[in-house]
């Protein structure tokens, strides 16, 4: 596979069917996010490693946060663990306004050159905890988090908007599925959609940074 467009009609094929995404992934240039020597891979369908512990989420579960997201192209959305910037790249051809938020400095450092350098210097890079979000730009119209938690951080889910979701795997550092949490007209719901594995999700209302075991 060589190109975004490639990879976008892998991922229908795959079944993501809803065609903004489709089309942001086709034009969002996945290999400026990678380390230079996995360039060949970039348009692989999976995770690649970025450094620190951390990874550039695989294609298919970016695509399939962002459909379920239900973006139409005037929402604020947080993406919470920037990495590579990937998917707060994707995000910014879905939404109107993206703050992305990395706990490791050099990690959001190296993702906010990158995504001025590939035209999305619009979006707002923060370094922080993550699981706090970032509550003076809330609330927020979506909520992407691209790391797993042992359950739903509250602070996040205080800064969505009315109607707005957020999606967030969770579940222990090694299996999770993906939770779609919506503020509705009668409070919180939410529902589980399809296995996953991500990088845990390290801050205050997430994992120790170093586990016991």
């Amino acid at each position: 596979m060589k190109s975004s467009r490639d990879l976008a009609a892998l991922l229908r094929r795959r079944g993501i069917s809803d065609a903004r995404v489709l089309e942001a992934i086709g034009r969002v240039p996945r290999e400026r996010f990678v380390p230079n020597e996995l360039r060949g891979r970039a348009y692989d369908d999976r995770a690649l490693p970025i450094g620190h512990g951390q990874t550039i989420s695989q294609p298919f579960m970016v695509a399939a946060i962002c459909a379920t997201l239900d973006l139409q192209g005037d929402e604020r959305v947080l993406d919470v663990g920037t990495g590579s910037g990937y998917q707060a790249a994707v995000l910014a051809e879905l939404a109107a306004e993206v703050v992305t938020i990395e706990r490791v400095a050099a990690l959001a450092e190296r993702a906010g050159r990158t995504l001025a350098a590939a035209g999305y210097d619009r979006v707002e890079v923060r370094i922080g905890d993550g699981t706090l979000g970032v509550p003076e730009r809330a609330p927020f119209d979506g909520i992407a988090v691209a790391a797993a938690a042992p359950s739903v951080p509250e602070a996040l889910y205080a800064q969505l908007a009315p109607e707005g979701r957020m999606v967030v795997p969770v579940g222990s550092r090694r299996d999770q599925r993906l939770e779609i949490v919506t503020r509705g007209p009668h409070g919180r719901e939410e529902r589980s959609s399809v296995p996953c594995r991500f990088v845990p999700l390290v801050g205050e209302a997430g994992f120790a940074e170093h586990p016991a075991w």
